[in-house]
């Protein structure tokens, strides 16, 4: 019996996930560095396993270039009033993947772009009722048009979705300030 159970779980595990290929003839065209180069806007929740909004948040983007890579500034506002920053450092890897690290991150974080889709994939700790849970990010956007990009994400613990992360991205201008003391 358990060897069937745990057949069943490895097979529902596997089920429903989309290769980036997929996308590889659609439009717009992702491409991750020119669509955060500049300063971009974002609004997003997050919902537990139930399906229940336990988290909202606005985000404040500034994407520059600097030494070859994409830096990513994020400012998180969450609807508590906790703020958050993290500063992402992204290099293309060839054909149309990228590398991503950040402080909170742990590892690599490794993405992928076709089309009008991206597919970012990384490890975090994430703190929940003081208490720390390592999870796994599934993280897809889709570009709607110039100005707007779609995300969501499945929060992952030992292969199972425990909450999602829906965010929605509007580009505001071609430029962006950095702020120093992050740096």
């Amino acid at each position: 019996m358990m060897r069937w159970l745990w057949v069943s779980v490895v097979f529902l595990a596997g089920c429903g996930h989309v290769d980036i290929d997929h996308y590889r003839s659609s439009s717009p065209a992702f491409n991750l560095n020119e669509y955060f180069t500049g300063q971009t806007k974002a609004w997003g929740l997050v919902q537990n396993y139930r399906g229940e909004v336990v988290r909202r948040f606005n985000v404040g983007l500034c994407g520059y270039e600097r030494d070859g890579q994409l830096i990513l500034d994020e400012d998180f506002v969450y609807d508590d009033g906790e703020t958050q920053f993290r500063q992402w450092r992204i290099s293309p890897d060839g054909d149309g993947r990228w590398q991503g690290r950040a402080d909170d991150i742990i590892g690599v974080a490794e993405g992928a772009e076709a089309g009008f889709a991206l597919q970012w994939a990384y490890q975090m700790d994430l703190e929940v009722d003081d208490t720390v849970y390592r999870v796994s990010f599934d993280d897809w956007m889709y570009r709607l048009d110039e100005q707007h990009v779609f995300n969501r994400a499945a929060i992952k613990k030992w292969g199972f979705t425990v909450a999602e992360v829906t965010l929605f991205f509007e580009k505001r201008a071609p430029d962006c300030q950095p702020v120093t003391r992050r740096q």
